[in-house]
């Protein structure tokens, strides 16, 4: 276990959280592999989290979301939301690859926004990261950003 990996996830509650977790060996996921992940990490969207933003990336994903409560009213924790969505869209794409074993890192780095202007900043950052990488014009032309429109 890396020292990293031992250190507690803190949150707020009702507090947004950008988070970012990365593919294991770093080759870029084949188009069919990007939508497993990007349902996956929409699938608890309005039951354990809300998601603000996603996008799935050749190698990494970054997520926006808040956590919302848990029937006795406590946020549903980030360890537990992101094991979910790294773990079937782990075995997802393995499936599909023909694969086995890990597919992401196993840390993933988040930060607890401060304000909503932070949170329209790493909206911005999430939708504009394809354009910056070159991989689309404009971000509205990648396929495997969501925002949510509500």
């Amino acid at each position: 276990m890396t020292i990293a990996a031992s250190f507690p996830h803190y949150q707020k509650s009702g507090r947004a959280l950008f988070v970012t977790f990365c593919e294991l060996s770093r080759d870029p996921f084949c188009g069919a592999a990007r939508d497993l992940v990007l349902e996956h990490c929409l699938h608890d969207h309005g039951r354990r989290c809300g998601v603000h933003a996603a996008v799935v990336m050749p190698e990494h994903v970054h997520l926006l979301l808040t956590p919302l409560a848990d029937p006795k009213g406590w946020p549903y924790g980030l360890p537990a939301i992101l094991k979910l969505i790294k773990g079937v869209s782990a075995r997802s794409v393995n499936r599909l690859l023909g694969a086995s074993g890990p597919v992401w890192q196993e840390e993933s780095l988040d930060h607890i926004l401060r304000s909503d202007e932070s949170l329209e900043e790493k909206l911005r950052y999430i939708e504009q990261n394809p354009v910056r990488r070159r991989l689309v014009e404009r971000a509205e032309d990648y396929p495997w950003l969501w925002v949510n429109s509500e």
